[in-house]
């Protein structure tokens, strides 16, 4: 449960030590420098084997390895992912409850996202980020949108798809949550880098005005939807409404950024609720030829939560661990070094054993020649 900071001392320490890690954190290039001491040491470090990153790798690199195997010609690969609230829960005008670590939730979509369309480089900046939005129908789970991750590109290399035309990965949400969410990119609310004075004394509403234009005569709530371009009675202001962003209740944090009050005041409203359940849902699409024709394979996941100690984001990051560690150490996968959960050897046993957990991809396979 250490921070990912810390993850390199631990590392240090298992190369000393001899002592095997895995991890569901990303690979930093500190452990990446660390391979040939742990091979050379007989000591595996598996990482990035949860769920994003981790059964995106696995689920993605068995359809990539099946397809090349058939001599396939793949031109687009598209991968989205998303932890929310399962449907029956869904109980709020932002069709969405935390499922993991808020203020990750509250910074994500920072920075210039990455990525190629149809052989185009693309680079969004992040107050374009939740404008540019792709929406999907999965499979009976109804309607999800779509924006962009920071890097997309790196994949190229993960993956081993370099010339690929298109590749684009995504974070899910239920359909008008970007737009909503864009109302606190274009207001500054999840800038993390200052500090608001007074800010334990403040209010909510006081806080929404210190970003707003001053005019004595016009109420927040006025001023706020002439600065977006929104109607003031419009769904999303709805929303802001129901987060009590007009209340007079004082937000209680001393020398807090304008990212953490938006966090509180998010957590106070979309955490999820006794008797609740949250959902994971993964979604991959690749566009390819195999024997002249163009086909599309959609690959799909959907895993629910049992309440909200055993959710489903639990099930996802926790089981793929579990299952390497336990093929690890029975003799069933055999490798040293530093890795990530890419190659075949550790993506084949662990996502057949994952099925006994109701971890289960989707397959659907379109003939586009047919579509078209």
């Amino acid at each position: 449960m250490l921070p990912a900071f810390l993850h390199t001392i631990v590392a240090k320490d298992c190369v000393e030590l001899s002592t095997h890690l895995v991890t569901a954190s990303y690979l930093s290039d500190e452990i990446k420098k660390m391979a040939s001491d742990a091979e050379s040491n007989g000591i595996v470090m598996m990482n990035e084997i949860g769920l994003d990153p981790g059964l995106d790798h696995m689920s993605a690199m068995k359809l990539i390895n099946d397809l090349k195997d058939k001599n396939a010609d793949i031109l687009s690969f598209m991968s989205f992912a998303g932890g929310l609230v399962a449907p029956e829960y869904d109980n709020n005008p932002w069709n969405y409850k935390f499922t993991w670590n808020p203020r990750n939730v509250v910074l994500a979509g920072q920075g210039i996202s990455k990525f190629i369309r149809n052989g185009k480089y693309k680079y969004i900046p992040y107050h374009q980020v939740f404008k540019r939005v792709d929406t999907f129908d999965i499979l009976d789970q109804g309607l999800f949108e779509a924006y962009p991750n920071r890097d997309s590109l790196k994949y190229r290399q993960v993956y081993d798809l370099e010339g690929i035309q298109t590749i684009y990965r995504g974070t899910l949400r239920r359909v008008g949550f970007s737009e909503a969410w864009n109302m606190f990119v274009q207001l500054g609310l999840t800038d993390d880098s200052y500090v608001i004075e007074n800010s334990a004394k403040m209010t909510y509403r006081q806080f929404l005005e210190s970003f707003l234009f001053y005019r004595m005569t016009d109420t927040i709530e006025l001023k706020l939807a002439y600065y977006l371009g929104i109607n003031v009675d419009s769904s999303n202001m709805l929303k802001l409404r129901w987060l009590g962003l007009f209340d007079d209740k004082k937000i209680g944090l001393k020398k807090a950024t304008p990212a953490q009050i938006l966090q509180k005041i998010l957590e106070d409203k979309l955490s999820l609720e006794p008797g609740d359940k949250d959902m994971i849902v993964m979604h991959h699409i690749f566009d390819y030829v195999l024997n002249g024709k163009s086909h599309r394979t959609k690959s799909s996941l959907v895993v629910k939560g049992d309440d909200i100690e055993y959710t489903a984001m639990a099930k996802t990051v926790g089981y793929p661990l579990g299952v390497f560690v336990k093929l690890f150490m029975d003799g069933d996968i055999k490798i040293k070094g530093v890795h990530l959960p890419v190659i075949k050897e550790v993506y084949e046993p662990v996502l057949k054993e994952l099925r006994s957990f109701d971890v289960n991809f989707i397959e659907e396979t379109d003939d586009l020649n047919e579509v078209n």
